[in-house]
């Protein structure tokens, strides 16, 4: 039976749920579809009793991974930007998004899969990733190292098409290129780019 979503997890049962989750990632990643619950329960050092209580099918363990994974890219933003200046704390993000990327493309057939049953894992990630932008560019901004006339959905599609041509773990050089060359065209010196039109 799956958990009450309503009732707060104990610590624990909380470190348990995300060790099932990033464990789910890599071996979905590794196996897609073929992937076996008792293999993800191994990896993640719990009992399937505890991975089948918080996951009762394949599709809730898939889209709880994968939000999982937008959540994480998301939830980075204040503590780069903490640590980091603001130019910089952009930088480890696209690395980050990157990462998720590469996981969100090894889970493809696992994403399908759900899709298929008439979920929708991918459900507010699009906004939530360009909200993230959108904190991060300001802060550039503000700090006069990145230009403000870029949109966060323009950066959105940029990194998109990285990952997107990009995001396999042997391409990863390439993808840092990549990056290298559009975080440069984010510098407060380049002309305003010309109107929409």
């Amino acid at each position: 039976m799956a958990r009450d979503a309503g009732r707060p997890l104990r610590a624990d049962a909380q470190r348990n749920r995300e060790k099932i989750l990033a464990a789910a990632v890599r071996v979905f990643t590794e196996e897609g579809l073929d992937a076996h619950f008792e293999r993800i329960a191994k990896e993640a050092g719990v009992g399937t009793g505890t991975l089948y209580r918080n996951f009762p099918n394949r599709e809730a363990l898939v889209e709880a991974a994968y939000r999982n994974e937008v959540a994480r890219l998301c939830d980075a933003v204040p503590g780069l930007l903490a640590e980091l200046p603001p130019r910089e704390a952009l930088r480890a993000w696209t690395h980050r998004f990157i990462d998720y990327a590469t996981a969100k493309l090894g889970m493809a057939e696992s994403l399908r899969a759900v899709v298929a049953t008439g979920a929708n894992p991918y459900g507010d990630s699009r906004d939530m990733i360009q909200s993230a932008l959108r904190t991060l560019m300001e802060a550039g901004a503000a700090a006069g190292t990145l230009r403000p006339d870029i949109r966060p959905p323009d950066l959105f599609a940029a990194l998109a098409g990285i990952a997107l041509t990009s995001a396999a773990p042997e391409q990863r050089g390439q993808a840092e290129r990549l990056i290298d060359i559009t975080l440069r065209g984010l510098d407060p010196a380049p002309p305003p780019l010309l109107p929409e039109g």
